[in-house]
């Protein structure tokens, strides 16, 4: 699994020209799966998410986490964190879950992040959507549960 986390002062996403979901501040992630990915897998990132300390505190230092500062989560399907340009100039996508299992996966996770932060907003999965954001910092962090927790668990 993998998430990329931008902290956002304000992010939005828009399909067919019309507003889905908008957050204030706090992370906008875009989330992609891949093969051997399970519910496990999904419940430690959500977990390593809400407790990441990234915001600055009274110092400036990076030690509050999004419940701290009272941030809100938008969150975004993204299978293309898993395209490979190792060869050619056209992406490969092999590496990226088969769409109706990351559905299933990415509904999970929208569920397990909704219980800590009720007002979570969620992009449309498979959906042409228009994300707009103001970058904090910027600060973007990448985050994949093969480097953090040694392989699938």
């Amino acid at each position: 699994m993998r998430v990329l986390v931008q902290e956002v002062l304000k992010a939005s996403v828009t399909i067919e020209e019309k507003e889905v979901a908008r957050i204030g501040r706090g992370f906008l992630l875009f989330v992609a799966f891949t093969e051997g990915d399970d519910r496990s897998v999904a419940e430690r990132m959500a977990d390593k998410v809400a407790k990441l300390r990234i915001f600055p505190d009274e110092n400036g230092k990076t030690n509050k986490s999004i419940s701290d500062i009272g941030g809100n989560i938008l969150s975004v399907s993204q299978f293309t964190l898993y395209a490979s340009a190792k060869e050619g100039n056209r992406p490969s996508f092999v590496k990226a879950m088969a769409p109706d299992k990351a559905k299933t996966l990415f509904g999970y996770w929208n569920g397990l992040l909704r219980e800590r932060f009720p007002e979570l907003g969620e992009g449309v999965f498979g959906a042409d959507m228009k994300v707009e954001l103001i970058n904090d910092g910027p600060f973007t962090l990448w985050l994949d549960s093969d480097e953090i927790f040694g392989g699938k668990q």
